[in-house]
């Protein structure tokens, strides 16, 4: 592990280790393709759920395992187990502008933009 992806690893052990009671929503999940158990990408919740009831996801998906469906999959079953959570009203996400395979997901997963600054905000 390098680079961003590092960071963002240790950061999530770190909260982890501190709030152990809530670590389901620290976790890291690794989408494993069925047919021969490769990792193409991972999914995460940034944080507990806020005060409102928030909680915001995260993904990543290999360039190689791009506009297979394996992100849509997995999004759709992270935001049902979130919102089957006491206290969850709401998931989250950020795109980039530019982003527009991460903002097809969004919105095939039923989400739609609420804020715009320099990413553009999503809600479920």
């Amino acid at each position: 592990m390098e680079g961003i992806f590092k960071e963002i690893v240790s950061s999530q052990l770190l909260a982890c280790k501190k709030d152990s009671a809530h670590y389901m929503w620290y976790t890291f999940w690794f989408l494993i393709r069925k047919s021969d158990r490769t990792i193409v990408g991972s999914a995460s919740f940034k944080d507990i759920p806020d005060e409102k009831g928030e909680v915001e996801i995260g993904y990543g998906l290999g360039k190689a395992f791009e506009h297979n469906g394996y992100m849509t999959e997995a999004v759709k079953a992270l935001c049902r187990w979130a919102l089957g959570q006491n206290g969850v009203q709401h998931v989250t996400a950020k795109t980039d502008p530019e982003g527009s395979a991460s903002q097809n997901i969004l919105k095939t997963c039923g989400f739609t933009e609420y804020k715009r600054d320099e990413t553009i905000w999503w809600r479920l």
